[in-house]
């Protein structure tokens, strides 16, 4: 079941996504082959990808009401 509306904030992930480093994406992107390329999710795991695609189409953030 995929949620439908507002998502629920979480100052953690939050603050997470901001200070997750350059340099550590640098190093995943050197030592993993096909991180952070585009389509890689459908690959890796396609049930995911498909509930992650919905998921971003039927909810939305505490910020965009601000937008």
């Amino acid at each position: 079941m995929v949620k439908i509306g507002m998502r629920k904030p979480s100052l953690k992930k939050s603050i997470s996504a901001r200070t997750t480093g350059k340099t550590k994406r640098t190093i995943k992107k050197a030592v993993i082959p096909g991180y952070g390329k585009k389509g890689a999710g459908w690959i890796k795991n396609p049930k995911k990808a498909a509930y992650n695609k919905v998921y971003k189409k039927t909810t939305f953030s505490f910020w965009d009401l601000f937008k």
